[in-house]
């Protein structure tokens, strides 16, 4: 059973940072891709960035975060990471971990696991 959970989203200025968390269980972060989606009130789901599972750990972002954000993994402790750094209000969305992609695509249809998501507001 796979259980991916976000956690780390908050309420915070413009300008301001925070760090998400992803924490799978019943997969392997080291063998699947995992990325990071968003998704504000009326609008749908967008990647933000991706993480493959070969060696190097090749990173893909979407450019709207334009060099602000981060992703990393510790695949000891199994879990996903998002830095977000200079965050602007319309950053605001529900932030959701997703793994299983192939070949770390891009839309939402090609990743096999979600998490439940973490709230982030920007105001």
């Amino acid at each position: 059973h796979v259980q991916l959970v976000e956690s780390g989203g908050g309420s915070v200025q413009p300008g301001a940072s925070l760090r998400l968390s992803c924490v799978a269980s019943g997969l392997s972060s080291s063998t699947y891709c995992m990325g990071w989606f968003r998704q504000a009130p009326g609008k749908e789901r967008e990647g933000v960035a991706s993480i493959d599972n070969d060696g190097d750990g090749n990173t893909k972002y979407a450019d709207y975060t334009k060099g602000r954000f981060t992703i990393s993994k510790d695949n000891a402790k199994n879990t996903l990471y998002l830095q977000m750094n200079s965050l602007k209000p319309e950053d605001t969305a529900m932030n959701l971990c997703a793994a299983g992609s192939l070949l770390c695509g891009d839309a939402p249809k090609e990743w096999s696991y979600w998490g439940q998501g973490t709230q982030v507001t920007v105001s």
